[in-house]
């Protein structure tokens, strides 16, 4: 793990223990912002038509196996949360529940060296930022994984990221949010889950 001066955290999958390193991280930021009398909404943005973009919905899709307790999981394979969308699926959040935090999970693209790290940063993702898209920021946390680097043609970069990479990535952060919750409040998950 790795910190940049604006507190973003950085976590190699290629290494050893990465999920735990994560899940560490994750529950430390959970005490910080107090989850207790919070409705937590995992807000899973990106496109099950583009490889590079799918990290969103296929970590919603994960979650949403696991039937979570007091957590709303938004955007999955069946139902994405996309640039075409997402002010809406925003606004649905803020109307449909009071005081939620909001953990924003989108794929990014990034230098290199960085490319399948997971990041871990304070305050709201800016979705489409890699591509030039101008949307609305959202989330009290937020999470990415670098599955691309940016620099030209990022469209592309995106329908030509591989697959396993993307699921790998996936696999970290739906699992590192999952014991990340279990290790701050048990009664998060549904009594039938089994760590």
């Amino acid at each position: 793990m790795s910190k940049t001066l604006s507190q973003v955290y950085y976590f190699d999958s290629g290494k050893k223990h990465i999920t735990s390193l994560f899940k560490k991280q994750l529950v430390s930021l959970f005490e910080e912002y107090n989850l207790y009398n919070r409705e937590v909404i995992i807000l899973c943005i990106g496109s099950d038509r583009s490889t590079g973009d799918s990290l969103g919905p296929l970590v919603g899709h994960e979650l949403n196996k696991y039937h979570l307790n007091n957590i709303t999981v938004y955007g999955t394979l069946e139902d994405p949360v996309h640039a075409a969308n997402l002010s809406d699926k925003i606004k649905l959040i803020n109307d449909k529940h009071v005081y939620p935090f909001i953990i924003a999970i989108d794929a990014s693209l990034g230098t290199m060296e960085h490319i399948g790290f997971v990041t871990i940063g304070r305050g709201p993702l800016h979705p489409g930022l890699g591509v030039s898209k101008k949307l609305p920021s959202v989330g009290d946390i937020h999470i990415t994984g670098i599955v691309n680097f940016s620099g030209m043609m990022e469209s592309l970069l995106l329908q030509t990221t591989r697959l396993s990479k993307v699921m790998t990535l996936a696999e970290i952060i739906s699992r590192g949010i999952i014991f990340s919750l279990a290790e701050y409040n048990r009664d998060y998950l549904a009594d039938h889950f089994i760590l």
